[in-house]
């Protein structure tokens, strides 16, 4: 068995206790991760886990789930955390070399949910051992999705997508064979301006795009929703993990969050993956894959919810998802730069600096200006990856100013 679309790499046979390290634990999807192995502790042990730089909470979870080696990015937390673990026989580590060590640790399964592009570096070395990957992270596709995928499959690792979107078309591509994939289809809840004019929508408050109908996320993540962005780097995502032409992917809104993802082959026939809104269920596919098990996670009750409902995205209202299929067109950087300006963007919104119609204004702004210098030549590694996403939010920064005015 192959993962459709995926790496090339042949199904491994499962152990009966899979070794697993946790980059990222202290974030939402961590924790979801560490739930799920607590519940099914013979099943599964923990090598290392990575925080950004809550030590005293990465320490509890250490020695909660018997971790072997925690780790924290801020160099400047490493001493609270040691302190946090002395006695108790695990290691500690901080810095970018630390989260590299636990990625190179001898084990079977790995959750990249570090966000952002200090994730790039641990996560590539994972691959480069030929690890299962679920990935979490998006940076690692948006910034550098063909480098990635091209290590993957020279290395025979596994890469499995965490995002519910993505391992929705994951286990709905397993209904046949990739040569008679017709498209795919993302959905998206449309976020909390689904409804909303275009006017109102240039007058909504952080507090306003916060307010996500049906998913408890983090506000870069909520924001990102709101703006339909995250639909937009998903289509760059499922680009690279599905080896797809970006006329194979298309975008529907769905507000229920119930259809999560849909393939359309080539008889007609469309096959979709349903569930609950919780991301306990695509994290537990992953972490069992090839096999399943028992999740916590709400069953779904179709009667109950009775409708489900679909529509085109509005890309006049929401300009996002129109500006990441050009970004994806021109491929080379420009993937990259469209992330780290978003960055810049949402920051900058959610400190009330600009508003919400501003934050796509400041990407295009951004990406125009770096096509202008000559800025969107493919990255050839992860360092020219990192050097073009620092170079893009310096010039996000300096571009701020007069969209900020313009928005006003």
């Amino acid at each position: 068995m192959t993962v459709p679309g995926l790496t090339r790499a042949k199904t491994r046979p499962a152990s009966r206790v899979r070794s697993i390290t946790i980059l990222g634990a202290t974030g939402s999807i961590g924790a979801s991760t560490i739930d799920l192995i607590k519940r099914a502790p013979d099943r599964y042990r923990v090598e290392a886990i990575s925080a950004r730089r809550s030590a005293g909470a990465l320490a509890k979870i250490a020695r909660e789930v018997g971790a072997r080696l925690a780790v924290v990015a801020d160099p400047a937390a490493y001493a609270e955390l040691k302190q946090a673990l002395a006695g108790t026989g695990i290691e500690a580590a901080a810095g970018e070399g630390g989260l590299i060590e636990a990625a190179q640790r001898p084990a079977d399964w790995l959750m990249a949910a570090i966000s952002g592009a200090v994730g790039l570096k641990p996560t590539l070395a994972a691959i480069e051992r030929g690890a299962t990957v679920a990935l979490a992270n998006k940076e690692c596709l948006v910034c550098a999705g063909g480098l990635f995928m091209r290590r993957a499959a020279k290395t025979g690792a596994t890469v499995l997508p965490v995002d519910s979107e993505h391992n929705a078309i994951f286990q709905a591509l397993g209904a046949g064979p990739r040569e008679d994939v017709r498209r795919i289809i993302l959905t998206a809840s449309g976020g909390p301006f689904r409804t909303w004019s275009l006017e109102a929508i240039k007058a909504a408050t952080p507090e306003q795009a916060l307010k996500h109908p049906n998913w408890s996320m983090g506000p870069k993540i909520t924001i990102d929703s709101a703006s339909l962005m995250n639909k937009g780097l998903e289509v760059i995502e499922a680009f690279h993990l599905f080896a797809l032409k970006p006329e194979e992917i298309d975008v529907l809104v769905h507000p229920q969050s119930v259809v999560h993802g849909l393939v359309e082959f080539r008889d007609g026939s469309v096959v979709a993956q349903l569930g609950s809104p919780d991301m306990r269920i695509p994290i537990a596919h992953c972490l069992a894959w090839p096999k399943r098990i028992d999740g916590p996670a709400a069953r779904l009750d179709l009667a109950r919810i009775r409708d489900l409902t679909f529509e085109a995205p509005d890309l006049v209202r929401f300009p996002a998802l129109a500006l990441a299929r050009r970004v994806l067109e021109t491929g080379g950087a420009a993937p990259t730069v469209f992330n780290a300006a978003n960055e810049v963007a949402v920051a900058q919104f959610l400190a009330g600096r600009i508003g919400f119609p501003a934050i796509t204004a400041l990407v295009e702004a951004t990406l125009d200006a770096a096509a202008g210098r000559s800025m969107l030549a493919e990255p050839g590694d992860i360092d020219a990856a990192l050097a073009v996403d620092h170079n893009a939010r310096s010039l996000a920064l300096a571009l701020l100013p007069e969209i900020a005015v313009k928005s006003s």
